[in-house]
Order: C-alpha cells, then structure tokens, then sequence
C-alpha cells in the first residue's frame, strides 16, 4: 500500500465532480487495513471510506483528511448453502446475480444498486421493498482509529431507515448474509424486471441516485415535483425531468452547484410543505453540511 497525497476523489464518484483527497490509500490486504490504521492513529486525520462513490458528493475544495478504498481483494463472494459472504469491496449487482444463479432468494432488489456491499451496510441500502437490514447476519468490522477488528451481529447495528451504527473510521470488510431457498428462474425474473424498471424510471447521466430521504408516509420526488422544482437548474445541476428525486451533474460541472440545487429544492419544499427534506447522498468536505431554511 501507498499513502498517495493530493488525490481527485470527486471524479471517482457517480457525480464525477468534486476536488481532491488530501490522503489517499488503497487497502488490498491485511496487512494494507493494518498500516491503514497506523496511520489514522499517527496522523489522528478524519477518514472517509469511498466504496463505489455511488451516494458522494465530495466538495470542489476537496476532503482534508484520508480517503481510503477497498481493493479487489476485498470484493470476494462465497456462497455456502444460503449463507453469503461478500467482501466490502463487492459490487451489490454483482452479488445479487451470483446469489440469483445459486437459486437463492432475498437479494434481488440489490441488482438496482450501483454500491459497494460496506457502504451499502453503512447506510442500510435498499429498494424495492427490501434492505440490508433484512438479509444481513453480521458484519466484519475494523475501526481504522482504534484497530479494533472483529465481528457484529445485525442486532448491534442499529439499522434503521437509510442508516446504520457504522461510523466514518469503521471500515466493513465483510458481510454474511442470510438468504432464502428459491427458484433461479424466479429470481432471475424479478431481477430482470427490477433492471427494466429502473431504466423506465430512472435516469442516467452523472448522478448519485437519491438525493433525499423519502419523509414519513410520502414520498421526496413527489414533493419535489408538487412544488415546481422538476427541471429547476442550478449552474451546472439539474432536477431529472425523469425522476424529481435525481439531480443531474453537467459533465465538467461543479460540486458546489449540485449542492446549492439541493439547497434551494430544500428551501421551496420546506416552504410549500412545511417538510424538510433530509440528504440521502452523503455530503464531504462541505463547511456546512446542512443548511437550514432562510428566513
């Protein structure tokens, strides 16, 4: 492992915009997650694990702290009748069709989350009805400031809507998950239904999926669009004309124009619905992470 300085971090997530990591390691090994953790221990610097970059937005200024990034050694799946254990580092669609192919249930949803299987567990990822918190067992767990490895079960977790006890230096390594018996027809179906769904009522381009947390009992792509706000542009982002709930980063496009458009969609949310909508997408490197509505 190379501890690498000055390292463009934003290009690296779905938005692609967004400045540098002050640090940068890439962990491949044991022996990687080890001096991973002597450094946060000597440096005592804030620690941002990246996954797949699929729920980021990292400022233009950039992070200053340490990024770190699981490697192919940590994406390994291991099927053992329905118990599944998937490195950190393992693509949530790629685990969903390999779990599918074994004739196991459970996982389907998974294939329609372009994330890592540690940040998937970090923000209790899920769709279509389903989440982590139904599938998972434990969890492989280092904290890179304490060094403190070792396994948790579900119940210490704490999941709960889109989130987790998992804190910002714990790095999961693996997961077991406990899946059902099924029929691989089946599953391979619902999957593929789940693919044409998304691609119907999903957009493309440079975006991290949800940017807000669906409110008790509705739904923030409804309240978005109810108040006018689909299509609203700001600089170089943009409100999905297919889907109120994406916001769309121009190619070459700034950081702090994705997040002022969240601001703003906030704002005239909270204003002709009295809800304010919470951020699904994590916000790093920002000076304020939350920004209340003006008076």
């Amino acid at each position: 492992m190379r501890l690498e300085r000055d390292v463009p971090i934003g290009p690296m997530t779905t938005y692609r915009v967004g400045g540098a990591a002050a640090l940068f390691i890439h962990v491949e090994s044991e022996a990687d997650v080890a001096e991973a953790c002597a450094i946060v221990a000597e440096r005592g610097v804030d620690v941002l694990v990246v996954g797949k970059g699929s729920n980021l937005l990292v400022a233009d200024e950039g992070f200053d702290g340490l990024a770190v990034m699981l490697g192919d050694a940590f994406a390994d799946v291991r099927i053992d009748d329905a118990t599944v254990t998937a490195g950190g580092a393992a693509f949530l669609p790629v685990v969903a069709r390999r779990t599918a192919a074994a004739a196991l249930t459970g996982f389907e949803w998974a294939v329609g989350v372009p994330g890592s299987v540690g940040g998937a567990v970090r923000m209790n990822a899920g769709g279509h009805g389903s989440d982590m918190a139904a599938v998972v067992a434990r969890v492989r767990v280092v904290d890179l400031a304490t060094g403190d490895d070792g396994w948790m079960a579900a119940s210490a977790l704490a999941f709960g809507y889109r989130r987790s006890s998992i804190g910002p230096t714990q790095l999961v390594l693996e997961a077991e998950l406990s899946l059902g018996a099924g029929d691989r027809a089946a599953a391979d179906a619902e999957i593929n239904e789940i693919v044409r769904w998304r691609r119907e009522n999903q957009p493309g381009g440079q975006n991290a999926g949800s940017v807000f947390t669906n409110p008790p009992g509705d739904s923030a792509g409804r309240l978005i669009d109810a108040t006018g706000c689909r299509g609203l542009r700001v600089g170089s982002a943009v409100v999905s004309e297919k889907h109120a709930n994406f916001f769309i980063a121009d190619p070459g496009g700034r950081a702090a124009d994705v997040r002022a458009l969240m601001t703003t969609v906030q704002q005239r949310v909270q204003a002709a619905h009295g809800v304010w909508l919470e951020p699904e997408t994590r916000l790093v490197g920002f000076a304020n992470p939350r920004v209340e509505l003006e008076s």
